[in-house]
């Protein structure tokens, strides 16, 4: 049992896969990697404690970023060695004071430098995209469908940060916009455990697939091999 689950009560489980919420997708011809706003405003420099992360950035998630950060390294590099398109998203920063923030909080003032940084372990290169999003969602009001469907993709798959808030608005809208999407257990995080594990529980009983980096990467590795024979 993956260890998100086993916050999770028995019970519920039980009921949720009685009632025919825990089915699994399967993947389509193209997928894409979406990764969800991990800058340095939502992980905090690496070392420091979750209070130390929070008071240089108020949206940090400290350790668990950091955990998660070679997961997602490696998940990246899978979509590269099969030529997969790869979107990352970060906050549209200029826009803030016309569109407000992305969740209800009511933090003031510019945030603090480098908080678009993406870490080195995940930096994207030339031939990514980098989207700019008002909202919690990377769908909401941005070319991304446009994007996706040009590319020929049908098929998503999600990570980064907060596992609660941006990931899981950006699987709502990937689902409800006809994307099967999967979402990589490993390769998310988010400042509070529980948020984390109740969301994952939620996204796979509803809108998506949670499936752990090893499944993903053979997911990925598999049509790879197979358009090269």
């Amino acid at each position: 049992m993956r260890d998100w689950m086993k916050l999770i009560p028995e019970s519920e489980r039980r009921l949720y896969e009685k009632a025919g919420f825990m089915g699994e997708l399967t993947p389509g011809r193209r997928s894409a990697l979406i990764v969800v706003d991990v800058t340095m405003g939502f992980c905090g420099s690496e070392g420091l404690s979750l209070d130390e992360a929070v008071a240089q950035y108020s949206t940090a998630c400290g350790p668990a970023s950091w955990v998660a950060m070679p997961k997602i390294a490696q998940l990246i590099e899978t979509f590269r060695a099969a030529d997969l398109p790869i979107v990352y998203s970060l906050s549209d920063l200029a826009s803030g004071p016309f569109t407000g923030k992305a969740t209800k909080g009511k933090r003031t003032g510019a945030p603090a430098p480098g908080f678009n940084d993406f870490p080195a372990a995940i930096a994207p290169r030339e031939q990514d995209w980098v989207l700019a999003k008002t909202k919690a969602s990377a769908f909401f009001q941005t070319p991304l469908p446009a994007y996706l469907i040009k590319s020929g993709v049908d098929t998503l798959v999600m990570c980064g940060v907060s596992t609660s808030g941006c990931v899981r608005a950006s699987v709502v809208d990937g689902f409800s916009h006809g994307f099967k999407t999967f979402v990589v257990d490993e390769c998310c995080f988010d400042r509070s455990e529980f948020a984390h594990a109740a969301n994952l529980f939620d996204m796979n009983a509803k809108y998506a697939t949670v499936i752990s980096l090893e499944q993903a990467q053979r997911m990925i590795a598999g049509p790879a091999r197979a358009a090269a024979e």
